[in-house]
């Protein structure tokens, strides 16, 4: 997919409405909606089953060959391997609950999952499939490619500066543990520290 039809964006009354359904989602174990690669700039591939690896991320994935203004050297940012947003905010700011309608986002993997600063500290492991990420301190945010797609009030939003504890523009993670994971897995999450 790389062509999305125009669409109506959703309003700034709409998207605070649905803040209250985005600080309900589930804290420890959640639900793996969405996954995708981007094969080409601009290009989404939905997944049934993505497969993850520690030197490409999502396989099939570009992030590997993607420059980063982060590093000094303009190469992909290790810390920004895998981007995680939530499937709540990615269904309020494209206004469906279509996950068809989440893909120009660019995420690659979408949870029904509260990935707040306060419950997803940095380090913070997700296990999902069988593959783990974990959460890194790079921060996730909203460009102009993000207004394109989803409107101005959605950007705003997202960057709303009282709001970036609730990370809804999603999180930057890095795989630590390879594996595969599907539509409709859980997603359970280990925090820095905690036992088992």
């Amino acid at each position: 997919m790389s062509v999305h039809p125009e669409r109506s964006h959703p309003g700034a009354a709409d998207l605070d409405a649905a803040l209250a359904s985005v600080c309900s989602a589930p804290r420890d174990v959640g639900t793996v909606d969405l996954l995708l690669r981007r094969p080409d700039v601009g290009a989404r591939e939905r997944l049934a089953v993505a497969r993850f690896s520690t030197a490409e991320g999502v396989v099939g994935d570009t992030w590997s060959q993607r420059p980063s203004k982060r590093t000094a050297d303009r190469s992909p940012h290790p810390l920004m391997q895998v981007n995680v947003m939530c499937s709540r905010v990615a269904a309020a700011v494209s206004g469906s609950e279509d996950p068809e309608q989440w893909l120009p986002a660019g995420d690659q993997v979408y949870v029904d999952l509260d990935l707040s600063v306060v419950n997803l500290p940095v380090g913070t492991r997700l296990e999902l499939g069988t593959a783990v990420l974990e959460v890194t301190d790079e921060p996730h945010t909203g460009c102009l490619k993000f207004k394109d797609r989803f409107g101005k009030p959605a950007l705003f939003w997202v960057s709303d500066a009282d709001l970036l504890p609730l990370r809804l523009r999603g999180i930057n993670a890095r795989v630590v543990g390879e594996g595969e994971v599907a539509e409709g897995d859980q997603v359970r999450v280990r925090r820095p520290g905690a036992a088992g």
